[in-house]
């Protein structure tokens, strides 16, 4: 069993959820990201958007590796950003695009 935390654009929420599942019934324990309950993320303070950046973070550095959610190939900068985190702690890192090959 690893840990993956999942890292992607939340444009792709549907494919998210569904490739969370997956690997959770797969055996992985997931640590899934956030779904905001706001509609805009103008309606987020600052602060707010700072501590749910640093809770994913938090994931990320409990996990064994991540896995980035990249539909169309499309990897926005804040997952970048995640890659990069995750990189630099050593993780493995697993693209949506690979387990679908």
């Amino acid at each position: 069993m690893k840990i993956i935390t999942v890292c992607g654009s939340l444009r792709f929420m549907k494919e998210i959820m569904e490739i969370t599942e997956e690997m959770d019934l797969q055996g992985n324990c997931m640590l899934s990201i956030i779904y905001p309950a706001k509609s805009n993320k103008e309606d987020y303070t600052e602060e707010e958007i700072i501590m749910l950046d640093k809770m994913h973070k938090e994931r990320i550095k409990l996990s064994d590796a991540i896995l980035v959610v990249n539909v169309d190939n499309y990897i926005g900068s804040s997952t970048r950003s995640e890659i990069e985190f995750a990189k630099s702690l050593g993780k493995e890192i697993i693209y949506y695009t690979d387990l679908r090959c």
